[in-house]
């Protein structure tokens, strides 16, 4: 028996990507989360094939449910969609630890492939995906963009903070400290040579990290 949690706070995706993997499995048992809590609640209740996961979730997020998932469940194979583009994203997510990247625009037509190929313990990454790994292998750190040499923790702050979010919403949001977000925030901006939230804000909508 095939066994898949989708964790997507929006209804009508999970709707979406359950009718197409009933389609395509017969029989498989979809399990169904709103929130980063109940994914992480309902993965270390049951074994399952493989977990879908909206890198965009309400409070921590998915980059977030995606570390402690693996934390807790390592052997469970992980395929983030995402409203991001590629070039952002995707290589972040391989690194931590996901098995694949889609975007949510490659629904359905790639869905039932990437499933197939990573519960067949492959990893389901798309030319394009390769491409850049490729490229970020063979330049180093050095060439890469400022935002690429952000921790995941930073990258997570500096997109709240372009949404419009102050650093107390943040903290609520991310279950931590005001002082821990300001020390990510002064982090963010030695990092990217910026002064201002206005700064962050352009920078993030510049080099499209926020839709």
């Amino acid at each position: 028996m095939i066994r898949i949690l989708i964790a997507d706070d929006h209804p009508f995706v999970r709707r979406g990507v359950k009718q197409v993997l009933t389609d395509e499995f017969p029989g498989v048992v979809i399990g169904e989360a709103s929130t980063a809590p109940e994914l992480l609640e309902l993965a270390g209740k049951h074994r399952w094939n493989l977990v879908v996961l909206d890198l965009t979730m309400p409070g921590r997020g998915g980059l977030d449910a995606l570390h402690e998932l693996k934390a807790g469940c390592p052997d469970t194979p992980v395929l983030v969609l995402s409203m991001h583009p590629e070039d952002q994203f995707a290589v972040r997510v391989l690194r931590a630890g996901a098995a694949g990247y889609l975007t949510k625009e490659s629904i359905p037509e790639e869905l039932v492939q990437a499933v197939r190929k990573i519960m067949a313990g492959g990893k389901y990454i798309r030319p394009s995906v390769a491409d850049l790994l490729a490229t970020q292998l063979q330049q180093g750190d050095a060439d890469q963009p400022p935002h690429a040499r952000l921790s995941d923790r930073e990258f997570q702050v500096l997109g709240l903070i372009a949404h419009g979010k102050t650093v107390t919403h943040i903290a609520e949001e991310l279950s931590l400290s005001v002082k821990s977000v300001s020390t990510y925030r002064a982090r963010i901006v030695e990092k990217l040579h910026l002064k201002s939230t206005a700064d962050l804000t352009r920078y993030a909508l510049e080099h499209r990290l926020i839709v």
